[in-house]
């Protein structure tokens, strides 16, 4: 199942515009908070799709019943370019076990490239609910890479993939290797085009430079 927030009129847009605006980009700051801020909105539409049962809240004038969700998720990123989408999440599931990826493109000549997996903290995640974050699902090779090693922590129940942008490349990348029965990617826009270098167009750029500095390769 593909999501893609950007397809409805809402305040969303106006974050994902501004992501994308080359002006707005140089504000490091607003660029990380607009992120989170759409991190918060991709909160809210997944908890829809959670576990819940009916409780008793006692107040100061009785008792109300209230539907709460009992699903206590995993919130994983992968570094370190997730890491304002991953506190977007956080700030609404805020009792979530967390999980942190080091996955990223090494790049054998100036187009070619395979995904480095180096660093991976992470829980068990058999029988949870797995929500992972990377701004950028282009080729889908580090989402992919990153998806395989937390599994071997144990195997979810359910899986959300959040992006801001995706190509349908990276989508198709995912949809090969793994089910959508239990499986959502949840996309902000989804992008028609790569770069010979797998960027996406017309994408937002770097969204690791963008939030925290440029980086020596």
């Amino acid at each position: 199942m593909v999501k893609e927030l950007g397809t409805k009129n809402s305040i969303f847009n106006k974050f994902l515009a501004e992501i994308r605006d080359t002006e707005i980009q140089k504000d490091s700051m607003r660029f990380r908070r607009n992120i989170e801020r759409m991190g918060e909105i991709f909160a809210y539409e997944i908890s829809k799709t959670m576990k819940t049962e009916l409780r008793d809240v006692t107040t100061p004038l009785g008792t109300a019943k209230m539907e709460l969700i009992t699903d206590k998720p995993i919130l994983a990123t992968i570094l370190r370019a997730g890491l304002p989408l991953h506190q977007g999440l956080l700030n609404y599931f805020d009792d979530a076990d967390n999980a942190f990826v080091s996955a990223y493109r090494k790049y054998d000549n100036s187009e070619d490239f395979h995904i480095n997996l180096d660093y991976l903290s992470s829980p068990s995640i058999k029988d949870r609910v797995l929500i992972i974050s990377d701004p950028m699902l282009a080729t889908g090779g580090s989402m992919l890479a990153s998806l395989k090693g937390l599994i071997d922590k144990g195997s979810p129940k359910r899986i959300h993939i959040v992006c801001l942008l995706a190509a349908e490349e990276g989508i198709e990348t995912i949809k090969r290797h793994f089910s959508l029965r239990n499986l959502t990617i949840w996309a902000g826009k989804i992008d028609d085009e790569l770069t010979a270098k797998s960027y996406i167009v017309p994408g937002l750029g770097d969204a690791g430079d963008l939030a925290y500095g440029s980086k020596e390769d």
